[in-house]
């Protein structure tokens, strides 16, 4: 029987070397899926059923564990996870397989062998969702924290201080976050993925991979000839075209 083998994570470089790896270490893999975020994944689980998934816990759109819980097949989950050891420390407890970023070569055979003697058992024990899922979720969720008020952006040698409630949008752009105003556009050097999750996500919502949106400054809705959702914002001449993965969000509007 084929293997099939899904790798979601929005970090393309990482998803093209554990292809690599997984077909020099499993030759009798058979197709490898990738998935750049978490609604992709969903929708290539249902309709490839892969029996092996590697998730990254941090990706667009839904969590690796929103993505495992929503799993309606018998599949078995590798975690991918750039958290300290202390969420580790959790997935040991929990006997839930798991890979630290940045992956060793030594760390990914260690998992490619537990892999290869779990498929051949009838029943995936550990890798079963729902309850424990639940439980590795409350492990990992960070104490709660106020969100960002002012972002700080270098320019020059001056650094400038912005509030997170004068921005329009912010898009990444090679290694950094541009952040974009109606005075003008600031580079910081914090990643979009690790900056949202320190964002008011009542007013800072995703609608493509690489962008996020103040939903405060959104003017209008419209949909183009080839039937994709544009953005006007207050204060923005750019029109912003939102993917087809986030468009869910504003149907309601």
């Amino acid at each position: 029987m084929s293997i099939r083998l899904l790798i979601a994570d929005d970090e393309p470089e990482l998803v093209q070397e554990l292809d690599r790896q997984l077909r020099l270490m499993w030759p009798e893999l058979g197709v490898i899926l990738h998935a750049a975020d978490g609604p992709e994944a969903v929708r290539l689980l249902e309709q490839a059923q892969p029996q092996i998934a590697f998730l990254d816990i941090r990706m667009p759109g839904l969590t690796g564990l929103e993505v495992a819980a929503r799993l309606r097949h018998r599949c078995h989950i590798v975690f991918v996870t750039a958290y300290d050891h202390y969420a580790v420390d959790a997935f040991e407890r929990e006997a839930v397989d798991y890979l630290l970023k940045p992956v060793r070569e030594e760390r990914l055979q260690q998992t490619v062998l537990r892999l290869q003697g779990r498929m051949h058992d009838a029943n995936p024990g550990a890798m079963e969702v729902g309850a424990l899922l639940d439980k590795i979720n409350q492990l990992l969720k960070p104490a709660a924290e106020p969100p960002l008020q002012w972002l700080q952006a270098s320019i020059g040698e001056r650094i400038r201080l912005i509030g997170t409630d004068e921005v329009l949008f912010l898009r990444s752009e090679d290694k950094y976050t541009i952040v974009h105003t109606r005075e003008g556009s600031y580079p910081i050097r914090t990643a979009l993925k690790d900056l949202e999750p320190r964002l008011d996500r009542e007013h800072f919502w995703r609608i493509h991979r690489n962008c996020l949106i103040n939903a405060r400054f959104v003017q209008s809705i419209s949909r183009d000839f080839r039937g994709r959702l544009n953005l006007n914002l207050k204060g923005c001449t750019e029109t912003l075209v939102v993917s087809r993965g986030y468009a869910e969000r504003f149907r309601p509007l």
